[in-house]
């Protein structure tokens, strides 16, 4: 039966399945804007309440109280701002200017987010073209509105049913297994010492920043979720070990891109190190079971002896090529740096590092 359906009636089927409970999530928020200004204000028809509701929840599953407050911040602002210029100076195109001037420069200096800013200038303009009668609620009427179906947002936008740590542990896997790609062609082109492959892992290293900025945002989604939502504040912890280990594959995947650098130097000038490159590319295995880890939410701490028998290897006495010196040290950074997003502290790390041993 499916096989007769039409692949692009099929795929809007699979879409609608998908969005079902972020649409009736958002649904029934924009009926108790409604409701809610309704009894609350006592405004007979409250339309900019549920037009604030709807705006700043969205449809995604992945709802963010900073950004919903963002959103609902901006329109409450545009609202207001068209709501007092119309009451003083009516409706035209020079009030349409100023209210759009005047409110992206006030969003501006409240917060650098094109959302909030966007918001406040497409509500202004709404407002200033309505008339003042549509107004159930007097001069500021519809202000008081949005106010109201911007608060429900926000109350719902912590509610609704979801796993804060879902997606910062979808973006630990992909970033450390990206970073263990890089460290397994860079591990490659030493061995061979072809340039192609080391070139090719530096470029990978720095296309890895979109994921990272990703990642953090997750993080920082998540935290706000689990302190003011009393259904996740018990993962409070979780959320913060998540945000350390973000820290340290951002510190981890930084000197990476400085190993690239140095070990395509190093290849051009004909030196090529299979023991070394052994011990990169077992530090690339190592790093995608820690992403794997973290991914799964299992306890990362699992990955931290397989981290240790590859820092035991590093070694710390000084080495007499300084081409070689330079990438071992990279290497232990790198390395420490892992340890830390595993879980380790400082001082476990570092001792991780001054075992005896030598690549």
């Amino acid at each position: 039966m499916s096989s007769r359906v039409p692949r692009g009636l099929r795929l809007g089927l699979d879409r609608a399945r998908d969005g079902l409970v972020p649409v009736a999530w958002v649904s029934l928020a924009t009926g108790v804007a409604y409701a809610v200004a309704g009894l609350v204000l006592g405004h007979p028809y409250p339309f900019f309440a549920a037009v604030a509701a709807f705006s700043a929840l969205g449809f995604t599953a992945d709802v963010q109280p900073r950004r919903v407050g963002e959103v609902a911040l901006g329109i409450s602002l545009g609202v207001g701002m068209g709501e007092a210029i119309q009451l003083t100076f009516g409706s035209g195109p020079l009030q349409t200017t100023a209210v759009v001037f005047v409110a992206v420069m006030i969003a501006k200096v409240l917060d650098p987010s094109p959302v909030l800013t966007t918001q406040s200038a497409v509500q202004s303009i709404v407002v200033l073209g309505l008339p003042i009668v549509s107004s159930s609620g007097g001069g500021i009427g519809r202000w008081t509105d949005a106010l109201m179906g911007g608060a429900v947002a926000l109350v719902f936008s912590l509610v609704i049913p979801r796993d804060p740590r879902r997606r910062p542990r979808a973006l630990a896997r992909t970033t450390l297994a990206e970073l263990a790609e890089v460290l397994g062609r860079l591990g490659r082109g030493l061995h061979r010492g072809d340039p192609e492959s080391v070139a090719d892992a530096l470029q990978r290293a720095r296309s890895t920043q979109a994921l990272l900025v990703s990642w953090e945002g997750a993080v920082s989604s998540a935290s706000a979720t689990a302190r003011f939502s009393p259904a996740w504040h018990r993962h409070v912890g979780t959320v913060a070990d998540l945000a350390d280990a973000c820290e340290f594959t951002d510190r981890a995947i930084r000197t990476t891109r400085v190993l690239a650098r140095r070990a395509a130097v190093a290849v051009a000038d004909g030196h090529a190190d299979e023991r070394l490159a052994g011990v990169v590319e077992e530090l690339g295995v190592v790093t995608r079971r820690l992403g794997a880890l973290i991914g799964s939410g299992r306890d990362a701490a699992e990955a931290v002896p397989e981290l240790r028998a590859v820092a035991e290897q590093l070694g710390t006495a000084a080495e007499r090529d300084p081409v070689r010196h330079t990438l071992l040290s990279l290497l232990r950074s790198v390395t420490f740096d892992l340890l830390r997003a595993a879980g380790q502290d400082e001082r476990q790390a570092a001792e991780a590092l001054r075992q005896r041993g030598g690549a």
